[in-house]
């Protein structure tokens, strides 16, 4: 826990650029113009180059910050870019998921709300009370987990028998029919994300208390000069 504090520390610490041409926003750009090939791929039956794009995709998130962060080329740009990026690239791929029939639709509603609230959420506290709250470690697993799970499920393959522990068509897995073993990583993904929205949602309300907070003594202040 240590390492991931410091690590958020160091970053907020680091000089942020205005600058728009930087290497890790030009990874993230070619990450989200693969968005909609993987898209046509899928939908088109190309079930191994779809999957090959999205992991590539995915596997860029980690590039884009590394390289950020090595180069010291953190950008106000890029602070939103990434995340937004990755909010499409995970919304895109469960939509697509359940458009052919390998994801049922109550993950998808999780992962679109769920993405949703965090990339709408934060953007609306960084522009009006300037608060950010760090990426923890345990989101960036779950993110993990999520996009090797997605990845297995565009695979769609090797497709093994259900347990049969529930007649349940919407668990697959748990359920006797057929499913792909990327469900598994999508489950493990689930929680963990439950876990660190929770973490997200009472992080930004005790820094949105304290803003407002400030806000109201500064007001107070005013008015008393």
């Amino acid at each position: 826990m240590a390492k991931t504090t410091d690590k958020a520390a160091t970053t907020e610490e680091e000089e942020v650029l205005d600058t728009i041409f930087t290497i890790p926003n030009l990874i993230s750009a070619i990450r989200l113009c693969m968005v909609p090939c993987f898209i046509v791929l899928l939908l088109n039956g190309f079930d191994i180059p779809a999957t090959v794009l999205f992991a590539l995709a995915a596997s860029t998130d980690w590039i884009d910050g590394q390289v950020a962060r090595r180069t010291h080329t953190v950008s106000k740009l890029g602070r939103l870019l990434d995340p937004a990026v990755d909010r499409i690239l995970m919304i895109s791929g469960v939509v697509c998921l359940l458009i052919v029939g390998r994801l049922p639709l109550w993950v998808v509603l999780f992962v679109i709300a769920r993405d949703l609230l965090l990339l709408i959420g934060g953007a609306w506290l960084i522009k009006k009370w300037r608060i950010r709250v760090a990426v923890i470690y345990p989101g960036k697993v779950a993110t993990t987990f999520l996009f090797v799970g997605f990845a297995a499920l565009l695979l769609n393959w090797p497709v093994l028998d259900g347990l049969g522990v529930v007649n349940a068509a919407w668990l697959p897995g748990l359920s006797p029919y057929p499913y792909s073993w990327g469900i598994w990583f999508v489950y493990v993904g689930l929680v963990i994300a439950l876990f660190t929205t929770l973490y997200y949602v009472i992080a930004a309300a005790k820094r949105l208390a304290a803003a407002k907070r400030e806000a109201a003594k500064a007001g107070e202040n005013g008015g008393a000069r």
